[in-house]
């Protein structure tokens, strides 16, 4: 069966649970409000892509391919991105909820995050160098040998980043959540003064 090759077109407020959804290549194409909970997405190809509203919580992401692909206002619930295809993987995510998804061992360099909740994902063994968290909620989110050299983290609130398991080589931090960074060290900061 030969995949399908998609071009410059608008998917909206489409039940892809219920209405079958073509494996294949899209390119430069839109999907507005479309619900893809629990699809298998395995194989597919997405380049210069944006999704926005869309519901892609729990869906399957074997070998799937992310190349320059826009995610606003998403529902991203448990995704293994794990499992995506490496090749140019390159997406960005704005006012998203991603939270209990995966990125273990994923390169995610330069990657955005912003007006996100990332709230207990996994980032174990990421490339975050040089990466912008922009306002997001990273409450109970694993860090452990993650490369955050340069990553910008100085809007976000609720880490807990282990200096001595990760890489922090100029990141950057805001001072009124630096306790983030020393809750290791089982020491008290007194923030009124």
């Amino acid at each position: 069966m030969k995949d399908t090759y998609i071009l410059d077109q608008s998917f909206e407020n489409i039940d892809f649970t219920q209405q079958p959804f073509d494996r294949g290549e899209y390119e430069n194409c839109t999907f507005t409000n479309c619900n893809f909970e629990y699809s298998d997405l395995s194989g597919f190809n997405f380049n210069d892509c944006e999704f926005t509203g869309c519901n892609l919580s729990m869906i399957k992401l074997v070998s799937t391919a992310f190349r320059d692909v826009t995610f606003k206002e998403c529902k991203m619930l448990g995704l293994q991105f794990t499992d995506c295809n490496e090749f140019g993987l390159s997406f960005k995510f704005e006012g998203c909820t991603l939270n209990n998804s995966v990125f273990y061992k994923t390169s995610l360099k330069k990657t955005v995050f912003k007006n996100s909740k990332l709230i207990e994902v996994d980032w174990t063994e990421c490339d975050l160098s040089n990466a912008f968290f922009m306002n997001c909620d990273l409450s109970g989110a694993i860090f452990e040998n993650t490369n955050l050299e340069k990553a910008d983290l100085r809007t976000s609130i609720n880490y807990n980043i282990d200096p001595f398991s990760n890489r922090l080589k100029k990141a950057k931090f805001s001072l009124s959540e630096v306790h983030g960074l020393l809750y290791r060290l089982d020491i008290e900061i007194d923030k009124n003064s």
